[in-house]
C-alpha cells in the first residue's frame, strides 16, 4: 500500500508563494505537523519511507524517520512541479496579471506548463513512474512517501479520484 504525504508548512504556504523547487525550509507550525504527522506514519508500520528531494519534503521525512528508525530513501519523480518563473511570486500576483494561465495552474491542466518551467503532463508521468516502481517493491508491506500538494493532487487524478483539492500540509492519503 502506498501513502502519500505533503511536507510541513513553510512561510510561503502561509503567504501564498510558488515554492516549486525551491529550498523553503519548514516553518515552526510545519515542524510540529511533521511531529504529528510522524505519529500516524508510525501506526502504519511502514517498510519504506521515500521523499522528494525537495529541502522541505526531506525535513519533514527527517523529522518522521527520527520517530519510525527508518532512513528516508530520496527520489526526486516526487519532486513539485518546477515552477519557473512563478518560483517566489505570490499567487494573489500572478491570478491579478495572468489569470487564464493561473486558472490553468488551479484546475491542474494537463497539456499547461508554467513559463519557464514544467507542465503538469511531464510531471504527472514522472510521478506516475515513480509510483509505479515503488508499488512493485511495497507488495508486502506500507510505503510512504514525503511528497508534495500537486504530487498528490495528479496521483489522486491517476487514480480515478478527485485530485480538484489541496492536501493540507501534513497530510497522509492512501492511494
Amino acid at each position: 500500500m502506498i501513502y502519500l504525504a505533503r511536507h510541513g508548512q513553510t512561510a510561503y504556504n502561509v503567504e501564498g508563494r510558488f515554492q516549486g523547487w525551491g529550498d523553503v525550509p519548514l516553518d515552526e507550525t510545519g515542524r510540529q505537523q511533521a511531529r504529528q504527522l510522524a505519529v500516524a506514519v508510525a501506526e502504519l508500520e511502514p517498510l519504506a519511507l521515500v521523499s522528494s528531494n525537495i529541502a522541505r519534503a526531506l525535513e519533514t521525512a527527517t523529522i518522521v524517520a527520527g520517530l519510525i528508525g527508518l532512513e528516508p530513501q530520496i527520489d526526486s519523480r516526487f519532486a513539485e512541479t518546477e515552477t519557473g518563473d512563478w518560483t517566489d511570486r505570490s499567487f494573489a500576483d500572478v491570478a491579478a496579471e495572468e489569470p487564464e494561465a493561473f486558472t490553468s495552474f488551479v484546475e491542474l491542466k494537463a497539456d499547461w506548463g508554467f513559463p519557464g518551467g514544467e507542465s503538469f503532463a511531464t510531471q504527472a508521468a514522472r510521478v506516475a513512474a515513480g509510483l509505479d516502481d515503488w508499488r512493485a517493491r511495497s507488495e508486502t508491506g506500507a510505503t510512504v512517501i514525503i511528497c508534495h500538494g500537486n504530487v498528490i493532487r495528479l496521483a489522486l487524478r491517476d487514480a480515478g479520484r478527485d485530485g480538484s483539492e489541496r492536501p493540507d500540509n501534513g497530510s497522509l492519503v492512501a492511494l
